[in-house]
């Protein structure tokens, strides 16, 4: 079986260490794309876990920026500006909608797979800033890291779904 009833990607349950983080990380992607799966943009910009302002579409565009964080600047070594204006992703702006932000995702998730490709997971960059600049990191340690982070967003995106709709799962 590839895939779930529900299109995810079924992360390898064994092999290597490279496919098995990559099939991890592809299906916390694919869960949070279904996450918002059948929403409306005024759904996706419902902060439904007061006093949260967290909403489904910040999480998208927040998650566009650690794409962009991680691979760019901090493997590549790239200084490429943030994506959204408030450099978290956080903020909504009203004519951006879940298409929209979708689509930049999926951009930012494909410019990571380019500059990755064909790199060992020894290869290493740098953390671009915060605490923690300067420090050196792997390409395994950035997508251990994009692992948790999705996994921990994904938790946040549950309890703001089923807050809009009763939708829960996956």
């Amino acid at each position: 079986m590839n895939t779930l009833p529900d299109g995810r990607p079924v992360p390898l349950m064994t092999g290597d260490e490279r496919p098995m983080l990559e099939s991890w990380l592809d299906f916390h992607r694919a869960t949070l794309e279904l996450k918002c799966a059948g929403l409306d943009d005024a759904q996706v910009r419902r902060a439904s876990a007061e006093p949260s302002s967290l909403t489904l579409l910040g999480l998208v565009q927040h998650l566009a920026e650690v794409e962009r964080n991680w691979s760019q600047r901090v493997f590549a070594g790239l200084d490429v500006p943030p994506v959204y204006e408030d450099g978290t992703g956080y903020a909504l702006e009203t004519g951006r909608g879940l298409d929209e932000a979708l689509a930049v995702w999926r951009r930012e998730i494909a410019r990571g797979r380019e500059l990755t490709a064909g790199r060992s997971l020894e290869d290493t960059g740098r953390i671009a800033g915060g605490p923690m600049a300067g420090l050196e990191v792997s390409l395994r340690w950035v997508l251990i890291h994009l692992i948790e982070e999705y996994a921990r967003h994904n938790g946040h995106a549950d309890i703001l779904r089923e807050r809009i709709d009763g939708v829960t799962g996956a």
